[in-house]
């Protein structure tokens, strides 16, 4: 895995335990809550891009990246999706 990508998969770690408890003490639809979510965004866009260019350079750059973003405390999950029903 390149260095980068190694990089932005930190970044994109640390900001979601940011967004995370932000959202626990703001809530989620707070505008501090919306901000780290769309850092979010960026990052892992910007990881994808990054894994795309690996790719086509022949560098392996491999992540489960949608196993991390499933990952979420069992009490939050349960709690927001009752209420967004």
């Amino acid at each position: 895995m390149g260095e980068k990508c190694k990089k932005i998969l930190l970044q994109i770690q640390e900001k979601r335990e940011k967004m995370l408890k932000t959202a626990n003490k703001h809530g989620y639809t707070s505008e501090d809550t919306i901000r780290c979510s769309q850092e979010l965004d960026q990052l892992i866009y910007e990881y994808q891009l990054n894994v795309q260019n690996d790719v086509k350079l022949g560098e392996e750059c491999k992540f489960p990246l949608k196993k991390m973003m499933l990952v979420l405390p069992k009490r939050i999950s349960e709690t927001k999706y009752k209420v967004l029903m």
